[in-house]
Parts: C-alpha cells; structure tokens; sequence
C-alpha cells in the first residue's frame, strides 16, 4: 500500500509539471531522453533505431475505455516509429486476462530484466510534424540501446481504428472467450444500446461532463430509425445498457422486446457490446472500444473524440440523433 501511493504521489506531481511546462520551449528539457538526444549521441538522429521498444502505460485512474486508448495509441505509435511493441499491463488484471492484448507481446517488465532501461518521451500532436520529428530524433538518438520508450500520460491518438484488426485478432483469440456468457438469443437480432449516464450527471455546470451528455431522447430517435430500416427476418431485441431504473427512461417503454441490464457489471457490459448485432453507443469510451471489436452494425454519435473508419458498418448521428446514411 505504501508503495502504490508513493507512486501515486510521483505521478501527480509530474503531472503537474507536464502541464506547467507543455506550452513553453523549456518542455522538452524536463525529460532525460531529449538531454541525451542534445548532449550525447544527437550526431547519430537521422539512423534507424532497431534494437528499441515503445510502450504506453493505461492510465491507472482511468475508466477501462481511457486505459484501453493509451494502450492502442501505443501500439499505433510504435508501427510509426518503427520500434517493436512493448506490453504494459492495465490496472486490474482482469482486464489483461479478458481483452487478451498481451498475448504474444513482450512485457516491459521482462524487458528490463533483460538490461532494458526505460526512458519517458515528450507529449506531440499527432498533427505536428515538428513535435512527432522530435520524437523521432529522440528515439534514433539511442540506436543500439537497450531502451524502452514511454509514451508520455495520455499520448493521443484520435483514429483509434488504425490498429482495429490486431485487436479484434487478439481478443478473439483470447482463453477468455471460452468463459463468455450472453444473454442474447442466436435467434433474435440483437440491438445493445449504451446510453451513458452516471459520471456525466455529477456535474451539470462542468463543460467536461456536458460534451458527453446525450439525452434521452437523442437515444429513443437513434433507435426508432434503426429499427425502421433494419433488414432482418428476426424477431429484433433490444438490450438498454445504462444506470438507475426504468422510471428514467419513459421514452422507451412502448418498445417491445426491450430488456433493462442496469445493473450488469462492467465487464459483462462491455462483451454484450462487442456481439450485438447492432450497438448504439455514447459519447463514450466504453462504448466506442467495443465497437472497435464488434463484427456487426456500429452506430455512433458523428460528433466525438475518436474518428471513424470509412466503412458501411458505421453509421453515424447528428447530435439531434439524425443518422447520416452513406
């Protein structure tokens, strides 16, 4: 327990200095990667640096969608910096076990035990070319190094789909997936409707919170269109994922076939939202990460941190929960 929170402790207060120094010219300098890409080996930037790994660490006071987008931001930036990926575990083991993103990658902790130092890197936009060429430089600076890189808190990545079909390959595949239970019925067509409620009502005056706020009618329009265009010979359900009771959502309950999981846990959640046959999601990270792994139709708030790819499988929303049909 001491140790966590002495951990815990680090982490704030060089959050707190990311923060202070982001937008000033001094930024750079408070990372020992970039003293050595100045002071020791800068003559050797522009060689390939392949004996180097890249890593990013899930956010551990993080939901499981924010841990899970550092995680694939990772794994995206390491392709781009051409490095091998390197695994770091999310805050509950659970997880690791369940998505099954681990599998065949090597760990950071195993990498150390073989002489691998680590060495955290400057945050850059991703649509910054001078920022990500830093980086770079920084990175080929330790060519023939045993070096594993971390991505600064939170490295940002928006088009999180770029590496979708390793994770779908992985968590398929995962041990897990014999443990799986559904509550769906192969013989219906099934609709899970995740409507994002509780964190999000803490605070109505937080601008934060308000951006990821869509109502409940936004929700009951989305769904009456779906259902009027779905082309199935199934009887439809509908699966209505969110907090409180039924009371709250008057607006749904003239649907037949609606089934209220308002209590179901996490985990349980999120593996509902990967195998319905069509998922509405939020503005939400819980939401959009499954959808990332969902075979079936993905409907989603147009409107969102997180971009889209460019297939019929996603059909996207206005935020008066108008579909906007390819």
């Amino acid at each position: 327990m001491r140790k966590i929170t002495c951990e815990r402790i680090k982490r704030k207060i060089w959050g707190k200095i990311v923060n202070f120094t982001r937008n000033t010219s001094f930024y750079p300098f408070i990372y020992r990667s970039y003293w050595y890409y100045l002071l020791c080996h800068k003559k050797n930037s522009s060689s390939i640096n392949n004996t180097c790994y890249y890593a990013a660490r899930p956010n551990p006071g993080a939901g499981i969608g924010h841990q899970m987008a550092n995680w694939i931001a990772g794994l995206w930036y390491s392709r781009q910096f051409n490095l091998s990926f390197a695994y770091l575990p999310f805050s509950t083991s659970q997880w690791d076990e369940f998505l099954g993103f681990g599998i065949g990658e090597k760990t950071v902790k195993e990498l150390k035990k073989q002489g691998y130092k680590t060495r955290k890197l400057p945050l850059f936009h991703e649509k910054n070319p001078e920022e990500m060429e830093l980086n770079r430089r920084i990175i080929n600076s330790y060519v023939g190094k045993k070096v594993v890189f971390i991505a600064e808190q939170d490295q940002f990545y928006r088009d999180q789909y770029g590496v979708m079909d390793i994770l779908k390959q992985k968590f398929y595949q995962a041990p897990a997936r014999k443990k799986d239970h559904l509550i769906y019925s192969s013989d219906n067509f099934n609709i899970a409707i995740h409507v994002r409620r509780g964190d999000i009502m803490a605070d109505p005056n937080n601008p934060n919170l308000v951006m990821r706020f869509l109502s409940n009618d936004y929700f009951e329009k989305v769904l009456k269109q779906v259902i009027e265009n779905i082309q199935t010979t199934k009887p439809v359900h509908i699966y209505f994922f969110s907090q409180g009771k039924p009371e709250d959502y008057p607006e749904f309950a003239a649907y037949p076939n609606l089934h209220w999981c308002l209590d179901m846990n996490a985990q349980d959640s999120f593996l509902h939202f990967v195998y319905a046959d069509l998922l509405i999601t939020s503005k939400s990270s819980f939401s959009y990460k499954p959808a990332l792994l969902n075979n079936g139709i993905k409907v989603c708030p147009r409107n969102f941190w997180h971009g889209y790819p460019p297939t019929n499988d996603w059909i996207l929303c206005e935020n008066d929960g108008t579909l906007i049909w390819k």
